[in-house]
């Protein structure tokens, strides 16, 4: 038979072990309601893009290092066609609840500036973050007598119009960017527009082109020593090409082109909705494997938070409205 003293050993051992589980209760009942109500099924995220693209497989690695901050999956979508565009009417169409969110590159914006569309991107989409950016750089052939950017600017203000120089397309990163600054110096040139950075980087290399204009893609012709890299538009040096001096360095000092793009969602999504998607895809966006990811492909963190990315936004459009005027390729308004 057990004593009094055994007794209250057990008396206390037992209070102490019901204490200890309702405060583990407790916990756990604080981790509920600390669990957030946003998101409960997996999100989709628009990608306006063929698979297996460079963009494509950052997107994934972003959002793999996205999932378990989310607590849900990110599933791609891919929606490629009409030069990444197809991303803005999609958006425009989903629910505004956040689990509909797109990659956006600012062409979106640049491609509702020259085309008559049913849709507006600065009104119609919630930008979330920006997260990169490309690299573009001006090229000549291995065998050009222009060793700077002054080489060039110089020979093309001596012989007007007289200058074959090549981008990716019409109203394209490549082709506003270089021709912002022929614009202020006054050279005129003949623009010759390319659908596919190889078609691109085979005339320039031949010389059937004296320069061009193109992002990353011509990485491998400038390694090979086919080409020359002459300038980049980035805001500082590549650490691939050290050596090559940015256009701002130069003197162009808003010639910044990078081409960056981020993450949005529909307008009219909840503020804290975009606040949980910002929190997770920032720190998804700067998690060393995806810094890995983008080094691949020679692009870097260009991350803005969701009000300085919808600045840059604000500011780019109205600059390159005005350019674009200055082109004549703005559009005609509807009537």
């Amino acid at each position: 038979m057990p004593s009094g003293e055994d007794t209250l050993s057990r008396r206390q051992a037992l209070r102490a072990g019901l204490a200890c589980g309702l405060g583990a209760l407790g916990v756990s009942a604080q981790a509920q309601e600390k669990k957030p109500a946003w998101p409960q099924r997996p999100i989709q995220m628009i990608v306006p893009w063929p698979a297996g693209g460079a963009t494509d497989l950052t997107l994934r690695v972003l959002n793999e290092e996205a999932e378990p901050l989310l607590g849900q999956r990110v599933v791609v979508v891919n929606r490629p066609g009409a030069a990444g565009t197809l991303v803005a009417p999609l958006l425009k169409a989903a629910e505004p609840d956040g689990y509909t969110i797109g990659q956006i590159p600012i062409t979106v914006y640049r491609h509702a500036l020259m085309n008559r569309v049913d849709w507006n991107p600065v009104r119609d989409l919630a930008p979330i973050l920006q997260v990169s950016g490309t690299t573009f750089g001006l090229l000549v052939p291995a065998s050009s007598p222009w060793k700077s950017l002054a080489d060039m600017l110089a020979w093309a203000q001596k012989h007007p119009g007289e200058l074959l120089l090549g981008s990716t397309g019409i109203g394209t990163t490549a082709h506003l960017a270089m021709e912002e600054i022929l614009l202020a110096q006054k050279i005129t040139y003949v623009h010759v527009p390319y659908k596919g950075t190889t078609e691109q980087m085979l005339a320039i290399a031949s010389g059937q082109l004296m320069a061009g204009v193109n992002s990353t893609g011509f990485a491998p012709w400038v390694d090979q020593g086919k080409m020359r890299l002459l300038a980049i538009f980035s805001a500082e040096r590549s650490p691939r090409w050290p050596q090559v001096p940015t256009l701002r360095e130069l003197g162009y000092t808003r010639s910044v082109y990078t081409s960056p793009w981020g993450l949005a969602a529909p307008h009219g999504t909840p503020p804290a909705i975009v606040q949980i998607l910002h929190n997770a895809f920032h720190q998804a966006t700067i998690s060393p494997r995806h810094r890995a990811a983008l080094a691949r492909y020679d692009q870097d963190i260009s991350y803005l938070n969701t009000a300085a990315y919808q600045q840059a936004i604000l500011d780019t459009v109205e600059r390159e409205k005005a350019l674009l005027g200055r082109m004549k390729l703005l559009a005609t308004p509807a009537s």
